[in-house]
């Protein structure tokens, strides 16, 4: 195959075949936030064009937030028994196949069925679970930045191909930019396939930062026992403290982020005067500030206390969507808030990643992020359809701000009542990480 030929073409010249399998990984999950964000863009277009109400709409992507985060630990599952590259085929395969489909659709169930189901179970397959386990089986050093990395391309993903999808959206149509998503899905499923493997001994390698070739795991077993390994997972893992908190705090993070702003935040800036494409741009900024976030939230977690780290993230999220509706959308006050905003979009991932993979070894941590994640998931599925209901009852979206700026701050104050243990670190104000 051509990725053992380049990974002894690399190795040879001392890069590890690990960074090919991350940026592959990299592009798959930028492809597939694209998927995710672009519903954001079409809200007002789909109401003007079959005259749904927001509230329909808003069912329909909340379908599919619930299904993008269910589906993480069940996705993990699957790739530990059919392979990272089978399962991540098939789910770019099913999101193509919904966006394809929602093209000809006339009737809001056929928005359930193509950007509700399919789309979310594709999605989920392709998550942040996707990262979390390349990240952990490629990598034994800087698997902190590397999982930084991978949450950067959902998030930026998400934001930054908004801006020319509103202006494709404005002058060609809806189904225009949902093609230009199409060719993006196409090119990571083309990728991956050419250069995704599932451990390093496939391509004759130690992980990143280990000497010693290890085989893989002896995959087998009915798939009957490999769904239930998910639910056993949750099961063990429902009794410690830490899980709860894990998961209740992700599920704010989701309510504040995807659901929230990614999913109305056009339509909320539409409520202030702000065109579509004016919007979309501000997305894009926070975006690229999420990139840079991101990645030092990742960074920071193979050095410091991650309780700390997810304490500080939070209440600085909750008191920027507190300050937002003060803004009055001004050019000054959506700088403001998009600088801190972005900044802290979803660096809470890395920390968390981190805490879990503590608390629950290596072996298991994939399965048990992918129920904290499906917590993400239905914190965002609440607010896609709280704002959206909160929007058609009261007409305006100002009291899911703050909900979701308060939520932050309960979130800041519970992650430190389990706090880990920790020394802090010589000459510097932050607590270091136990290990």
């Amino acid at each position: 195959m051509l990725s053992t030929r380049l990974a002894a073409w690399l190795d040879s010249r001392n890069i590890h075949y690990g960074w090919v399998v991350a940026a592959t990984t990299f592009l798959t999950m930028l492809a597939t936030a694209g998927a995710m964000g672009s519903p954001g863009v079409m809200l007002e277009p789909l109401q003007r064009d079959f005259g749904w109400q927001n509230a329909d709409i808003s069912f329909a992507l909340a379908i599919r937030l619930v299904l993008y985060g269910l589906m993480g630990p069940f996705a993990a599952a699957l790739m530990n028994r059919f392979g990272v590259r089978n399962v991540v085929c098939t789910a770019l395969s099913l999101i193509a196949a919904g966006l394809l489909g929602s093209l000809a659709m006339v009737s809001v169930w056929q928005l359930v069925v193509f950007w509700g189901i399919l789309v979310g179970l594709g999605t989920g397959m392709t998550a942040i679970v996707l990262g979390a386990t390349v990240a952990t089986r490629w990598f034994s050093r800087r698997r902190g930045l590397v999982v930084g990395m991978m949450t950067a391309s959902t998030a930026t993903g998400q934001l930054v191909f908004l801006p020319l999808l509103a202006h494709l959206t404005q002058g060609m149509g809806w189904r225009a930019a949902l093609l230009f998503v199409v060719a993006i899905v196409l090119l990571a499923l083309l990728a991956v396939l050419l250069l995704m493997r599932d451990y390093p001994s496939d391509v004759r390698l130690a992980p990143f930062g280990e000497k010693k070739v290890t085989e893989p795991p002896v995959r087998g077993g009915r798939l009957s026992s490999v769904l239930s390994s998910p639910v056993i997972a949750l099961r063990e893992a429902s009794r410690s403290s830490m899980f709860w908190v894990l998961f209740l705090t992700f599920f704010v993070c989701g309510l504040s982020t995807n659901g929230l702003i990614q999913t109305h935040w056009i339509s909320l800036c539409g409520d202030f005067g702000i065109a579509p494409v004016g919007a979309a741009g501000m997305l894009a900024m926070i975006g690229v500030l999420d990139f840079i976030g991101t990645i030092f939230a990742g960074w920071l977690s193979d050095r410091y206390d991650n309780s700390w780290l997810l304490f500080w993230f939070y209440g600085l999220r909750g008191l920027s969507l507190l300050f937002l509706p003060f803004s009055e959308f001004t050019l000054v006050g959506l700088t403001i808030f998009g600088l801190f905003y972005g900044l802290d979009w979803v660096a809470t991932v890395p920390p968390t990643v981190k805490l879990t993979v503590e608390r629950f070894g290596t072996e298991r941590a994939t399965l048990i992020f992918g129920w904290i994640f499906a917590g993400h998931q239905l914190g965002a599925a609440t607010a896609a359809f709280g704002a959206g209901a909160t929007r058609t009852i009261f007409g305006t979206y100002l009291p899911a701000l703050y909900v979701a700026g308060a939520m932050c701050i309960v979130a800041a104050l519970l992650v430190i009542s389990v706090r880990p243990r920790a020394k802090r670190e010589p000459g510097f104000g932050w607590p270091k990480a136990s290990t």
